[in-house]
This record gives structure tokens, C-alpha cells and sequence, in this order.
């Protein structure tokens, strides 16, 4: 006989939830009243509990599915074959020996190479739960470092039937985060993996553990379970739990030990205010973002100057040559390219914004690393295109895009980002018409585009409107005189308003 499992009354005016968790997967044995999954709602979080004891049959409503009220979400099978899978469940010694057999066949999942430097990692997403099948080189976790996002490959097929660190736990260069049982052994991995869990929710003092939404939550909020009251079944705590209590004020996050020097300690928030705020805990490279910046504006003595370009010319010239370009280089002709080779061309005469110090050494470049930031959606990078002074437009164009994408999608290798000599910095694609960038350390020079606008400008006695845009040289002072700086920045310029300069390295 097999018993529906469907979506119970979600409340009023409310027609739809989404799936977020299931706790259990098709086989496993279930007893009556025991939480299957749970959804979400825009107002609340809502278990549904198994309506009869038997095995889970089929799930219909997979995670991360919207469903509407009394939908189908799974079925449950009843009757004589339902009770040894419950036995087996209730009974851990048969479990623990399941995987004896095929021990041998087991693959450790381990943290890849990280990069120069880097010595630990955070796990940030895990794409695969214990149990599930894996196909070899499918993707099975990802990690943060300080400067990129890692993902990791299953190193083989089979079944994956522990994960030994969990999201937000640092691991080093050289940990184990998870086992892969070989396909003869997949089948009794899952049960093996269930029921040696079950050990571990026991000693929790619940029949069940807190919402993973929850839990999601009181991490994001610096939070305990000790300091948020439980209001789901047998104290399990909910989402609208830790919001609750963070409304209140009656949970504090919890003090983190303290990274870098805060500034001052937060004001007091009004209750009504704080429930409309949000806590997300800051990820590994937004806050190497944020040390690198303090420490480049603690070390470096930072100064910046002004000057205009009009991009007339330039723009007259890529408007002549872009279908042509594109068409024989199969990359468009973009603004990057002459502003790269501007920037090469006036390093070779102004060598100090391209050297770094070192103690008490300068180090001179003879070879030019640009350094190209880029906004992704995790934070700011900075991919380094090598020997930028060696190519050609074309090169450069192809190399930024190339680099930009590989930036967005959060593959750029630890090696693309190390080494850069100097860098340029594009805020006039967001808008923004005039900045002081900060430095790059060890770099000591940033050179920073701004948008294009037409503004009245003296022309050989006569106004005329022009496309004019502002840019910013921030350099170390403590390597580059006020001189120096105005000299590279003012070689830009010429080069720019007139790029025959480049052909004729003048």
C-alpha cells in the first residue's frame, strides 16, 4: 500500500512554498509523525511530518522546487517491507560493518592545490549530500581562499558516503574533506553514512536537529543554539527563531575573535530597526578585500593626480577600425588596449611607477605586468596580463576578455593574479565620473579611467563639445616624486588625444 505525502495548509493568503530540505531519501525507513522535509514560505518555514511509518517511496517535489498547496511531495510505502529497513535502522552494529568489505575501494577526497602562499581554505558550498551518486570529475564542493573560489572535482565515481568538513569549517592545503565509496560498495554507503549520523543527533537531547535554514541563519548572525528558544517540534529551531530573537535582543552574536583592529563598537539598534536588517557574514576574499586595501593606505604613502583626456581621437579611430578588427582578430576593439599600451608607453619613460620597494631596495621593472581590475560578483580582482608592453592591440584585447570571464566565473587560477607591476582600474564603466583608486601593493602606481561625457571645451580659441574623460594616477610618494607622477600621467594624455604617438614610440 503506498500513502501520499502532500503539501499541508501553509496559511492564510499564502498559495506556494519551496522545497528546501529533505531529510530523507527514497529506501530509508520512516516512522509516523517523522520530519520528511521542510518548506518555505514568504512568511514562515513549515515541516511536513510523515503521515504513516514505511519506507520513503519515490520524491516528486525535489529541492529548490515551488510547489502549491496540496501538491504531491513524495510517497511512502506501507506494510511487512517497510519494518526491516526500520530494524536495520534501529540497530547501528549491522551499519558500522556494512563497509568493511569494500573499504579498500574507497577514494579520500582531498583539498587541491591552492596557489603560492595560500595555506587554508573555507568550504563554502557543498553541491553533493552523503549518499548521493557522483560521476568522476562532477563538481563536489567548492572553496574560498583569500583571493579565489576553488572547486572541487569527484577524483571518482561511486557513491559519496562522508563529508568530513562541512560548510564554513577552514581546512589546509593538505586536509580530507570527504570519502568516495567505489560502485561496489555505493549501495551500502548511504545507510552507513545514515546511521552513523544517527548517534550524532541523538546526543543533541532532540529527536531531530534545528532547520538547516536556521542554522544557516544563526551562522550568518554570529549565533549559538544556546541563545535562541526553539519553537519547532521538541525545541528544533526555526528560521523565524533566531529572527525573533534577533529583533528582541535577546541573543547577542557572539564576540569573533578579533582579525584586525575594529574601529568602534556598533551603536544600539532600536528593536523595530534591527528587525529589518540583514547580518551576512563576510566572505574569506571580501575580507582579504578589505585588509589589503588598510594595509596599502597604512604603508604606502598615497597620493593622487588629476588630468583630462579628450578621446576624441581615440574614438574616431576604433569607430574606423572595430568591424575590421573584429572581423580579422575575431575580438572587439575596445578602450583597454590603448589605454594599456598609453600606459606601457609612459612606464618606459617615468620607470618609478612601475618599480616596488623592497626594505630599503627599489625594485625596477624592465618588463611591464599589467594588472587589470575587474568587478565580479564576489568582490574585486585583479588578473595580471604578462608582458603587456610585448603585444599588440589585438593581443590585449584578447587577453583582457579572455581574463574578464574567467574573473565572472570565478576561475582565474592563483597564478593569473600574482606578479602584476602596475594597474589600471575602470570605474567609468559603472558610472563613475572621478576617484582616487587605492594601490595594489606592492605596486606603486594605479591608474584610474573614468566615464566618458561631452563637456564644452576651448578648442584653439572656439568652444566645442568634446568627450572628455578624468583620470586619476595614484602613486606611492614615497618612490615617485610629484614630477614623476605628472610626467607619466601627462604621456598618457598625449598618447591618448593623439595615438599616432604609439606607432612612432613617441
Amino acid at each position: 500500500m503506498t500513502t501520499e505525502v502532500r503539501v499541508p495548509t501553509l496559511g492564510e493568503s499564502v498559495t506556494e512554498a519551496t522545497v528546501a530540505t529533505w531529510f530523507k531519501k527514497p529506501g530509508e525507513a520512516v516512522a509516523v509523525d517523522e520530519m520528511l522535509c521542510e518548506l518555505e514560505t514568504d512568511k514562515v518555514t513549515v515541516e511536513v511530518p510523515s503521515p504513516t511509518a514505511g519506507t520513503m517511496g519515490e520524491i516528486v517535489a525535489a529541492e529548490g522546487e515551488t510547489v502549491g498547496v496540496n501538491a504531491l511531495l513524495a510517497t511512502i510505502a506501507e506494510g511487512a517491507g517497510a519494518a526491516a529497513p526500520a530494524e536495520a535502522k534501529a540497530s547501528p552494529a549491522p551499519a558500522v560493518a556494512a563497509p568493511a568489505a569494500d573499504s579498500a575501494k574507497s577514494v579520500d577526497v582531498m583539498v587541491p592545490t591552492l596557489g603560492e602562499s595560500v595555506t587554508e581554505a573555507t568550504v563554502s558550498t557543498w553541491f553533493k549530500k552523503v549518499g548521493d551518486t557522483v560521476a568522476q570529475d562532477e563538481m563536489l564542493c567548492e572553496l574560498e581562499t583569500d583571493k579565489v573560489s576553488v572547486e572541487v572535482p569527484a577524483p571518482a565515481a561511486g557513491v559519496l558516503s562522508e563529508i568530513l568538513a562541512p560548510e564554513g569549517a577552514t581546512v589546509d592545503a593538505s586536509a580530507k574533506l570527504g570519502v568516495i565509496s567505489g560502485s561496489a560498495g555505493a549501495a551500502a554507503a548511504a545507510p552507513v553514512a545514515a546511521a552513523a549520523a544517527a548517534p550524532a543527533a541523538a546526543t543533541t537531547g532532540k529527536d531531530v536537529a534545528n532547520a538547516p535554514s536556521a542554522e544557516k541563519a544563526m551562522a550568518e548572525a554570529g549565533l549559538t543554539a544556546t541563545q535562541v528558544t526553539g519553537t519547532g517540534r521538541d525545541g528544533r529551531i526555526m528560521k523565524e527563531d533566531v529572527q525573533t530573537a534577533l529583533a528582541a535582543g535577546t541573543a547577542k552574536p557572539a564576540a569573533p575573535a578579533p582579525a584586525q583592529p575594529v574601529a568602534a563598537p556598533r551603536a544600539p539598534v532600536p528593536a523595530d530597526d534591527a528587525a529589518r536588517e540583514e547580518r551576512v557574514k563576510m566572505t574569506r576574499l571580501r575580507q582579504t578585500i578589505a585588509r589589503r586595501l588598510k594595509d596599502a593606505q597604512n604603508a604606502a604613502a598615497i597620493l593622487t593626480t588629476y588630468n583630462e583626456v579628450d578621446m576624441t581621437e581615440v574614438m574616431a579611430l576604433r569607430n574606423t577600425y572595430k568591424d575590421q578588427f573584429e572581423k580579422k582578430h575575431g575580438v572587439r576593439l575596445g578602450f583597454m588596449s590603448f589605454f594599456t599600451k598609453a600606459c606601457c608607453h609612459a612606464l618606459k619613460e617615468v620607470p618609478e611607477v612601475n618599480a616596488e620597494i623592497d626594505g630599503t631596495d627599489i625594485l625596477y621593472k624592465n618588463f611591464v605586468h599589467m594588472g587589470v581590475a575587474a568587478g565580479t560578483p564576489q568582490g574585486l580582482v585583479v588578473p595580471v596580463i604578462r608582458d603587456a608592453d610585448a603585444m599588440s592591440f589585438a593581443e590585449i584585447e584578447k587577453a583582457i576578455s579572455e581574463k574578464g570571464k574567467r574573473a565572472r566565473d570565478g576561475k582565474l587560477s592563483m597564478a593569473e593574479m600574482q606578479g602584476g607591476t602596475f594597474t589600471i582600474s575602470n570605474g567609468g564603466v559603472y558610472g563613475s565620473l572621478m576617484s582616487s583608486p587605492i594601490l595594489n601593493p606592492p605596486q606603486s602606481g594605479i591608474l584610474g579611467m573614468h566615464k566618458i561625457q561631452d563637456r564644452a571645451m576651448v578648442i584653439n580659441g572656439e568652444i566645442k563639445i568634446r568627450p572628455m574623460m578624468y583620470l586619476a594616477l595614484s602613486y606611492d610618494h614615497r618612490i615617485v616624486d610629484g614630477k614623476g607622477a605628472v610626467t607619466f600621467l601627462v604621456r598618457v594624455k598625449e598618447a591618448l588625444e593623439d595615438p599616432r604617438r604609439l606607432l612612432m614610440d613617441l
